[in-house]
This record gives C-alpha cells, sequence and structure tokens, in this order.
C-alpha cells in the first residue's frame, strides 16, 4: 500500500508542477517556455512575458534549451540543497526552468553522448552573470561522484573564484562586483562523471584601471581588501597604513568604501581560499608584496629639474619598493626617470620629462599587475592540473568587449541554425529557411585585414611621426566614410551630429548603436613598457616578479603586437574551442538600474531583449516547428485524453502517439511525425491540448489510480488470505497426525506435535508455579514426553530461587553491616521482584534552596538515574558523572548523590529520602557497576549546592523526629535510631 500511495503523490505533485502549463497559470504567470508564444515574432509579447514571471518570482524562462535569467536583487530561497535534489537526473522539460535544470541536462548529456559541452553566460555587467557561473559550479560540486579526490579539485574549482574575483573584479557604475576580463573556464570530467580538473582562459585584463576609475568606480578588489583587512603584522612588513584615502591609485573614483561589499570578510574569503588551494607561504608573501608595490608605485611622484626633465626626491615610497622587488632604490630611480636609447654602437640613457616619467609609472604599474594576473590564473590552472555593455563614456576596451559579442552572437546563430537543421535532419523532417540578421558585415567592418577598425588602430599606432587620437579618428573617416555601420561627427547628417563629439565614432551593432570616445585608444592599445624598465624588473629577488619578467624574454627591437591584435587571436582560439564543443546558453538580464527588487524598466529590459539576440534565437527555434518531444514522454503525458491509449498502449510509442493526436483532431499541417519525435507547429495546438488534459487531471486521473490501487489492494488480501488457509491445512493436519502417533518415539510424523505438548506444559508451568521451595505437591502433572525432566526442573526451581535475592542481599550486607545502624533490621525483608527488575522508587528529594520537600520517583536505567515528577523529568544524572553516594552510620533514610558539575547553569546534589533505602542503593550498585562508591559517614557530609557553593549535613541525638530548617541555614532532621536515641541533620548552605 506504501508504494502505491507513494506512487499517487508523486503523480499529484507531477500533476501541481505541470499546472504552470495551465490556461490559468499562462494568464497569471505567462510562459515557461519562449518558444511557446503565439507572437514569437513581437517584442512586446517577449516583454510581456518577462514581466509576469518576474513579478510572481520565476526568474528563469526557456527558449527552447537557451536559459533566460533576470537578476531579482533578493534572496528567494531557490538554490538550497533540496532544490539541486529535485532537478538531479530529471528530464529538461518536467520541472520548471532552472539553472540547475541546465547544468543537469548539460552534465548527464555530456556523459551520455561523451562528447564535449560548453555554457555561454553573457549579459550586461550586473545582470549576474559571475553569480550564475557559482551556482552552477556548486550544482557540480553536489551532484558529482564523491571520492576524496574528487572532493579536493572540487574545493579547489569553487575556490578559484573568490581568487579571481578579487584580483580581476572590481566596481563600476553599473554593478559592485563587476568581472574585468573574459573568462573561460574548463571543467574536465572522467568516464564515471566525476570532476578530476580544470582549467581557466582569461582574456583581456582591463589594465588602465589600475591606474585610473572613473568617478564613482574603483580599482581591483584585492587593493581595498590588503588595506582594510590585512593583519596589523602583514601592514607593517609591507609599509601600509589602513586608510585607502592614502594611495593615489585607489582614489581615483573617489568610492573607496562600497556599502555592499564587505572587504574585511572578504580578504579572510581570500585567504583561506588561497591555503586550501595550496599557494605556499613564500609565493603568497611575494603576492602581497606585488599588491602593495603597486600602491606605493602610485604615490611616486616627480617634479621637474631647472632643464625641464623628471627628478625622484628620496621619498620612503622608493625605500618599499626596493624592499618589497628587491631591487635597488638607484636602479629604480634611474628607471623611472630615463628611457635607454640605442645610438649606432652605443646605448644612452635619455631623461624623461614628468610626463612622460609619469607615463612610464603608470606603464609599468599595469604591467605589473597584468603579468602578476597571468602568473595567477596559471597557478590555479596548475592546481586544478562573456559580456555585451553600453557605458555612458565607452574607450578602447569597451570597444573589445563589444567586438568579443560580435563573434559570439555570430557564432551563437551559426551553431543554433546548425543544430536545428541537424535535428531536423535527424528525424526526417523537412527544413524551412530561417531570415535573421547576419552579423558578418560588423564584424568585419572590426576586423577585416588592412581594412578594419584594428588594422587601422594597430597602423596609426605603428607608424611614424605624431599619430594622435584624432588622426586615428581622421584615418577611420578616410577608410569607412560611407559604411551603413559606421558614423562620426565629421559624417554624420545633421540631425545625428548633435548627438557626437567631434572625437567620436558610432558603430551600429546588431543590438543597436553605440558610440566610442577615441581618447586613450592608442595608449591602451599600445601598452608599452620601456626596455630598460623591463630590465630593472629582471633584477627584482620577489619570485614572482621574476617569473613574470624572466631574463629568456626575448628583448626584440621589433615592437610588440598591440593589445587590440593580441585580443583578436585570442578571440579566434575561443572560437575554435566552442566550434569543437555542443552549445549551450544562459542570457542574463538586469531588470533595472538601480539594483532594486521587484522593479522591471521596459524600456531596460526590451534594450537587452534586443541586444543578447533572443528575438534572433527564438525565430531560428521556431523556424517551422514550435514544440518537439519524444514520442514516449508525449505519450506518457497526453494518454488518459484518448480511451485506447489508456491506461496502456500496446503498440510502439510512435503508434500511440499518432493514434492520440487522430483522436485530438490535429490537422496535417499542424504537426510531423519524426523518427523518435513527433513536432508540432503552432502553440495553439498545444495548449489546446494541455487545457483538454486539465481537466482530467484532478478528477478522471485520480479516480482511475485509487480503482487501480483498490484493485491491487484486493488482490493483494485475497492472495494472503489464501496463502494462509493453506498454511493452516498443512499445520491441522501435521497436529492431527502428531496426536495419532504422540506414543510412539519421535519421528518426522509427531517432532511438531510433541514440541507443541512441552511448550504448552512450560508455559503453564511458568504462571502456577509453587510459592515456597518446600511446596512440591502442587507442581501440574506433566506429559509423558517429560519424562524425569521435570524432577530435573523441581531441582533447578528450589536451587535458583533464593539465589538471586541472595546475591543482592550479599552486596547489601557487604556495603552496610556493621556500618550502618538500621541495617539488621532489613536482612529479613526480601526485596521486591518489580522493583528489582524495572527498577523505580519514591523518593523525597529536598530542594538545594531552602529545602523545600518535594515527592518524586527515581528511576534507574542502563546509563542514568532520573528523577520523576508526573512522567516529566526533573533531573537525569549520568552514572559516568556520578561521583558517590553518602549515607549516615544512623538509622535515618537519607542518601545524597553526588554530581560531577563544571557548568554554573548544571545543578547540583541531589539530597533524598528513600524508604527503600538498602534496596535502592545495592541496585544503583549493580545498574551503574559501581561497588566501591557509597560512603557511611560518621557526624557531617559535606554537598554542592552548585559549583562554588557547599552545603553539610549532620547528625545528632534526639527523643523525636523533626525535618526543619535552622536558623544558622542548617536542614535540622531529629530520627530515632534503633536504640532509643535521636539523631539531628543539618544542611548548611556557604559560599
Amino acid at each position: 500500500m506504501y508504494m502505491f500511495s507513494k506512487s499517487l503523490e508523486e503523480r499529484c505533485n507531477r500533476i501541481l508542477r505541470d499546472m504552470e502549463g495551465s490556461l490559468t497559470a499562462r494568464d497569471r504567470v505567462g510562459i515557461q517556455d519562449f518558444v511557446l508564444l503565439d507572437a514569437y515574432t513581437s517584442e512586446s509579447a517577449v516583454l510581456d512575458n518577462l514581466r509576469k514571471r518576474f513579478n510572481e518570482n520565476l526568474i528563469y524562462t526557456y527558449i527552447g534549451t537557451l536559459l533566460v535569467s533576470v537578476n531579482p536583487y533578493k534572496e528567494l530561497g531557490i538554490y538550497t540543497k533540496k532544490q539541486m535534489d529535485i532537478y538531479m537526473g530529471v528530464n529538461f522539460f518536467e520541472l520548471p526552468p532552472h539553472i540547475y535544470a541546465l547544468a543537469d541536462n548539460v552534465y548527464r548529456t555530456m556523459l551520455t553522448e561523451t562528447n564535449n559541452h560548453f555554457i555561454l553566460i553573457s549579459g550586461e555587467s550586473g545582470a549576474g552573470k559571475t553569480e550564475a557561473s557559482k551556482k552552477i559550479l556548486q550544482f557540480y560540486a553536489v551532484s558529482c561522484p564523491s571520492t576524496k579526490l574528487l572532493d579536493n579539485v572540487r574545493d579547489r574549482l569553487l575556490l578559484s573564484n573568490p581568487v579571481l574575483e578579487a584580483f580581476g573584479n572590481a566596481k563600476t557604475l553599473k554593478n559592485d562586483n563587476s568581472s574585468r576580463f573574459g573568462k573561460y573556464m574548463d571543467i574536465q570530467f572522467d568516464h564515471m562523471g566525476g570532476a578530476v580538473g580544470g582549467h581557466i582562459l582569461s582574456y583581456l585584463l582591463e589594465k588602465s584601471r589600475v591606474v585610473h576609475q572613473n568617478h564613482g568606480e574603483r580599482s581591483f578588489h584585492i587593493f581595498y581588501q590588503l588595506v582594510e583587512g590585512g593583519e596589523e603584522d602583514l601592514l607593517r612588513w609591507l609599509g601600509l597604513e589602513r586608510n585607502c584615502q592614502r594611495y593615489s591609485y585607489l582614489v581615483q573614483g573617489e568610492c573607496a568604501k562600497v556599502s555592499s561589499v564587505n572587504d574585511k570578510s572578504d580578504w579572510k574569503t581570500v585567504r583561506k581560499a588561497l591555503s586550501v588551494i595550496e599557494f605556499s607561504e613564500s609565493n603568497i608573501e611575494s603576492l602581497f608584496a606585488i599588491i602593495a608595490s603597486v600602491l606605493h608605485l602610485g604615490n611616486v611622484t616627480f617634479v621637474a629639474d631647472s632643464q625641464g626633465y623628471a627628478t625622484l626626491n628620496n621619498s620612503p615610497e622608493i625605500h618599499w619598493l626596493s624592499k618589497l622587488l628587491g631591487i635597488p632604490a638607484q636602479v629604480i630611480q634611474v628607471g623611472l626617470t630615463h628611457r635607454k636609447i640605442e645610438a649606432r654602437s652605443e646605448e644612452v640613457l635619455s631623461p624623461f620629462t614628468v610626463d612622460q616619467a609619469v607615463y612610464a609609472k603608470d606603464a609599468l604599474a599595469k604591467a605589473i599587475y597584468g603579468r602578476t594576473f597571468t602568473w595567477l590564473v596559471n597557478e590555479l590552472n596548475e592546481s586544478l592540473a562573456d559580456w555585451y555593455c553600453v557605458f555612458s563614456v565607452n574607450s578602447f576596451e569597451q570597444f573589445c568587449i563589444n567586438y568579443c559579442n560580435e563573434k559570439l552572437q555570430q557564432l551563437f546563430i551559426q551553431l543554433t541554425l546548425k543544430s536545428e537543421q541537424e535535428e531536423y535532419e535527424m528525424e526526417g523532417i523537412e527544413w524551412e529557411s530561417v531570415p535573421y540578421f547576419n552579423n558578418k558585415i560588423i564584424c568585419d567592418l572590426v576586423e577585416e585585414k588592412f581594412k578594419g577598425i584594428i588594422s587601422v588602430l594597430d597602423e596609426e599606432c605603428l607608424r611614424p611621426g605624431e599619430a594622435t587620437d584624432m588622426t586615428f579618428l581622421e584615418k577611420l573617416e578616410e577608410k569607412m566614410g560611407g559604411h551603413a555601420h559606421f558614423v562620426t561627427h565629421k559624417l554624420a547628417d545633421q540631425k545625428t551630429r548633435k548627438t557626437l563629439e567631434r572625437g567620436d565614432f558610432r558603430l551600429l551593432h546588431y543590438a543597436g548603436e553605440v558610440t566610442y570616445s577615441v581618447v586613450g585608444f592608442l595608449d591602451k592599445n599600445n601598452d608599452l613598457l620601456y626596455r630598460n624598465i623591463k630590465e630593472v624588473m629582471r633584477q627584482s629577488k620577489n619570485a614572482i616578479v621574476k617569473h613574470c619578467f624572466p631574463s629568456t624574454e626575448p628583448d626584440s627591437k621589433k615592437r610588440p603586437e598591440t593589445v587590440a591584435t593580441q585580443f583578436k587571436s585570442s578571440l579566434v582560439g575561443l572560437t575554435e574551442i566552442l566550434m569543437s564543443k555542443e552549445p549551450w546558453y544562459v542570457r542574463c538580464m538586469k531588470p533595472n538600474e538601480g539594483k532594486q527588487p521587484g522593479l522591471f524598466d521596459d524600456v531596460l529590459v526590451r534594450h537587452q531583449v534586443k541586444y543578447l539576440g533572443l528575438m534572433e534565437h527564438l525565430r531560428v527555434r521556431r523556424a517551422g516547428f514550435a514544440y518537439r518531444r519524444r514520442y514516449e514522454i508525449f505519450l506518457q503525458r497526453y494518454k488518459p485524453l484518448c480511451p485506447d491509449t489508456w491506461p496502456n498502449w500496446k503498440g510502439t510509442a510512435a503508434e500511440g502517439v499518432e493514434c492520440l493526436v487522430k483522436h485530438l483532431g490535429y490537422k496535417p499541417d499542424e504537426y510531423k511525425m519524426g523518427r523518435t519525435k513527433i513536432f508540432i507547429r503552432h502553440p495553439r495546438t498545444l495548449f489546446a491540448t494541455e487545457d483538454a488534459f486539465e481537466p482530467i487531471t484532478l478528477s478522471a486521473c485520480v479516480v482511475l489510480l485509487a480503482t487501480k490501487i483498490e484493485t491491487c489492494w484486493r488482490g493483494m488480501k485475497a492472495r494472503r488470505e489464501r496463502e494462509k488457509r493453506a498454511w493452516a491445512v498443512k499445520v491441522i493436519k501435521r497436529f492431527i497426525k502428531g496426536f495419532m502417533t504422540r506414543n510412539q518415539p519421535a519421528c518426522v510424523d509427531n517432532t511438531d506435535y510433541l514440541a507443541f505438548v512441552r511448550q504448552n506444559y512450560l508455559t503453564r508451568l511458568k504462571e502456577n508455579l509453587p510459592k515456597t521451595v518446600v511446596d512440591k505437591n502442587t507442581w501440574l502433572t506433566p506429559p509423558p514426553i517429560m519424562g524425569s525432566l521435570t524432577d530435573h526442573l523441581i531441582y533447578l526451581y528450589c536451587v535458583c530461587l533464593p539465589h538471586v535475592q541472595l546475591q543482592i542481599k550479599g552486596l547489601t550486607s557487604s556495603i552496610f553491616k556493621g556500618t550502618k545502624e538500621n541495617y539488621p533490621h532489613s536482612v529479613g525483608i526480601p526485596f521486591v521482584d518489580t522493583r528489582i527488575s524495572k527498577y523505580s522508587v519514591p523518593v523525597v528529594k529536598y530542594d538545594r534552596n531552602g529545602f523545600r520537600p518535594r515527592f518524586r520517583q527515581l528511576i534507574y536505567t542502563g546509563s542514568a538515574a532520573y528523577l520523576v515528577e508526573e512522567a516529566k523529568i526533573k533531573q537525569r544524572v549520568e552514572f559516568n558523572n556520578l561521583k558517590g553516594v553518602s549515607v549516615s552510620t544512623l538509622s535515618d533514610n537519607f542518601l545524597i548523590l553526588h554530581v560531577q558539575c563544571e557548568d554554573i547553569k548544571q545543578k547540583g546534589d541531589l539530597v533524598l529520602q528513600c524508604d527503600y533505602l538498602f534496596e535502592a542503593l545495592t541496585k544503583l550498585c549493580l545498574v551503574a557497576n559501581k561497588h566501591n562508591f557509597i560512603k557511611v559517614v560518621q557526624g557531617s557530609v559535606k554537598f554542592d549546592i552548585q559549583p562554588g557553593r557547599e552545603g553539610f549535613v549532620d547528625f545528632k541525638s534526639g527523643q523525636e523526629t523533626m525535618i526543619y530548617r535552622a536558623k544558622n541555614g542548617h536542614l535540622m532532621v531529629l530520627y530515632i535510631t534503633c536504640m532509643g536515641s535521636v539523631v539531628t541533620y543539618q544542611a548548611k548552605r556557604s559560599l
């Protein structure tokens, strides 16, 4: 019955989950898969569906297997271990959309198909990309097979995140924890599904943030974490003060403190992570020394001498740079104020102007931090053996990021089209061409050889003469003039010109227009570091700096590749990696700019819908058929709608689906039957099926299930009854045959009967035993089969009856004989059997404060003694914590249990009065297995009221029995002794 009820409960739960797809739920919470939207070409319909779901705290929606995630800016309680368990091993569309569903489906598909997959997470800054990646890693940490080795790998994968965030994330105007670098994390699984390693690729770290931040922004988190959270000894060793305002590189944006960021707590997390990832202490010291040296470098100032050249004062900053980097101070001074120039066969030091020196200093700071970040990523990789934004001012880094978005969008559409085409071909369904915007024209505008923006930028950076950002813009206007996706102030019409500055150019990306300021393009693309400064850094004794500036590095006179060219090459490599894997997508969106929960900004979300390419993807997914499911799944869900398929279909699943859709009246142009799946063209057809299914879900289905359960239950009861009767027949036959042969020697026929006779006699004898050992005439007459065994039973009974009592009495004698005055009077009184076997005895308990008497029950178990009042436990004393028991030498019936107390909140010793004193104490010795812990004391007995407070018990003679508290704090007890004397009993409290 349990199995059937559990099955029914699971079915009902599944039905309730599916209610989200019902007509009523669709009106309230929207549709959980955009593919099922009728108006799928309408941005307004997509926006309305997102808004409905967001207002109901449903932040996830599918477009096929693509997951759209809207940042709620609040905790929703949907990322618990219980939620992970729910989504493990479940069909992708069986439960409501969730990032766990996508992560689980990727994982199981990878194991099933034994090929490589990737999850591309994209969205604006602040949309939740970093959090989404964390949730996926946490899900794999729980769901993957667990061994000590695999747990170690998973811990390192998870802890690599806070380290990368500390060194690569920063506060921007739009996000307090914005990733300022592109990250590709590769997780490797073995054939059993265990995570066995990982690899991280980083792209385009925003190094310029080290030396400059826009107003309202910060540099990388690690600087503030070190200053705010670093230990005092560490800061003293690094020459730092706990004040971010003292460091020039940290106050450019005038935003050193951020309310949503706890730098002290994050510092502890990073320190712990570095230890778990097993960075050596020397490497950790070298790493923090580099971070501190960048801060000191930012405080270095230059002054012009009489000839206008830069000079350095003997400032403390140079001293700390020398100490932390392990480079002589004089070498650093020369390196920061001079440039080495080769004149024919000679090398000459040419002094810098102040501006040139500042440029060289900033270039060095960026180079040190950038190379250290690369070293850090490589170290994480050894340990482990996505963007698109529109800012108010868009410069070189944003240009590179948006170029990356164009390439990923191009890849996204290509892979989606490819995936759709392959599925249609595999199922034997004719493919229909899909109109979509091909952004190759924009990618070519940026990257085309000799003609693209990057080529023009590199050419301007490398040409001799005075090249500036404005000459670069002029070259762009010369080469790009007339391009439909490129415009500048000079090329624009009069209306557009009002929206552009003279130093701006505008690109029409697939997502919309973005305006870029050319200021800083050349400097950031060059990212030059003078050769003599590299030579200075090669002299460093800091292990990491020495690794980052190796002496084996080619010192070619040829200019290194520009940043844009390096990024373009990296992007080509990333594209090749992604093209070799199966794609999955998470599109992250932010509902408003203010990070406010519950606020949905239609204009902002509409913009993101466009630039994330959701409409393009939806258009591709809806090409031809909106819905497709495997025959088995479709039939399992909807078979109650057709009498021929319910409750069980005997043929193949495909034949069952064909029968079902004909019964439902599907038109030939509304569906296609593939090899393994049914394809439904219009969402309205599916919704009509769903709406027809809903009314019978909780009525007909439950009735049919109940009928099935009842049938099974009746059948089971009938089978049990039949089995019971068959067994009874066999037993009766054996009994009759045994009775007929009862006087014969034991054989197969009478063995069971004779055993029954013996058992029956012994059972009756147990309840009719003689009361004394001398009564031998009242024994029950034994059956012949017992023979002389009865005489043996009588003998054993006579010997063993008094044996238990004698043993217990012997123990009592060894404790109290000759020490307790009233012991001789107890010898002739037997201990009660019921109290001996399961011991419980009434007592009077005296309060430790005030000595008020209270009636209680004292109960012994195998491990503890309990003081109970009306089934309520008042005090429990573990036998292990029982130090001893004290009684007086006189005829009173008082006992004191001494309890070990270490906490002042614990109760102290117990003062008890018991009419069955000898019986209770003897039983206590037996159950506690402590035979020598009872002390018979003459005069006074000391006891603990609570830790630190003691009391005493005194005894004196008198003429009558009285118990009362004296004026001096003693509890006085007058007790008549066996010889007629009286004992006075005192309990005295003292501090």
